[in-house]
């Protein structure tokens, strides 16, 4: 019985030291979600803006020449994938990961060092992903399209709709659709619309990857800190049911010593 005791102390020292630590990684997501959230909301804003000029580009009958708007009947993929860190985020990376598996054959370029784990990669931050590093990415992954090397381009991240939910999926980059009406405002390109599009593709590209980065990093510290106040509230369920058998054995131990004793003192 004492030695029961005793180990249900140790167990209750783990939980709480654990309790603890979830607490602080907890703490520390929370004070990254405020940032990570006013980040990702001016890329969505850039963002919206960058579609809305693009759009209006693509929408040119000139601009169907552009080998970026060329449809090829292979199937050969190239996807982006944009995945934390660090884990202990709840489903994140796995969500991820899932989605990925749904695309065998694909060609995959991990950001994020869970990513660039999996596929075997140079790591590459999410969370200090910058722009010149997705313009640098861009470029290569525009030059490989316009030459034919591979069919289509998406990026698989995370879109937060709020702290408790956040959904992987995939936005596709390249070819690009034609989802307006041709031009009727009288904008002018200069020199013309074609010329226009396939040097504003790199920054276009290169603004979505950022964008998508953002969000994804956003989703991360939200995951983490639900996954880890759900860790603290099971911690604290686990310490009083432990607390409360160490007391139940602590008790059974006294009263068999107390039992002991008044059978050896021979007293009826």
């Amino acid at each position: 019985m004492a030695g029961n005791t005793k180990a249900l102390r140790v167990r209750i020292k783990s939980v709480t030291s654990t309790q603890q630590l979830t607490k602080a990684m907890g703490l520390v997501a929370s004070s990254k979600i405020r940032k990570a959230n006013e980040a990702m909301l001016k890329a969505r804003q850039y963002t919206l803006s960058l579609e809305k000029s693009m759009s209006l580009l693509i929408s040119q009958q000139e601009s169907q020449k552009s080998p970026y708007m060329q449809k090829r009947d292979g199937g050969r993929t190239r996807l982006v994938v944009i995945a934390g860190d660090r884990g202990l985020a709840g489903g994140y990376n796995a969500n991820i990961f899932r989605l990925c598996r749904e695309y065998e054959g694909a060609e995959f370029i991990p950001i994020g060092k869970r990513a660039c784990e999996r596929f075997q990669h140079t790591i590459v931050s999410s969370e200090r992903f910058s722009f010149e590093q997705a313009l640098e990415l861009a470029e290569m992954l525009c030059r490989d399209f316009a030459a034919g090397e591979y069919d289509r381009l998406g990026v698989v991240y995370t879109e937060y709709h709020s702290v408790m939910t956040q959904e992987a999926t995939v936005k596709w980059l390249l070819p690009l659709e034609r989802t307006a009406k041709p031009n009727e405002v009288g904008v002018i390109y200069e020199p013309d619309h074609l010329t226009v599009l396939n040097m504003a593709i790199k920054e276009y590209v290169a603004g979505i990857l950022t964008a998508t980065a953002r969000e994804s990093f956003a989703c991360e510290v939200a995951a983490r800190r639900m996954a880890m106040d759900s860790a603290g509230k099971n911690a604290k369920q686990m310490i009083d049911d432990l607390s409360l058998e160490y007391n139940r054995a602590r008790q059974g131990a006294i009263t068999q010593e107390i039992t002991e004793i008044v059978a050896g003192s021979g007293i009826d």
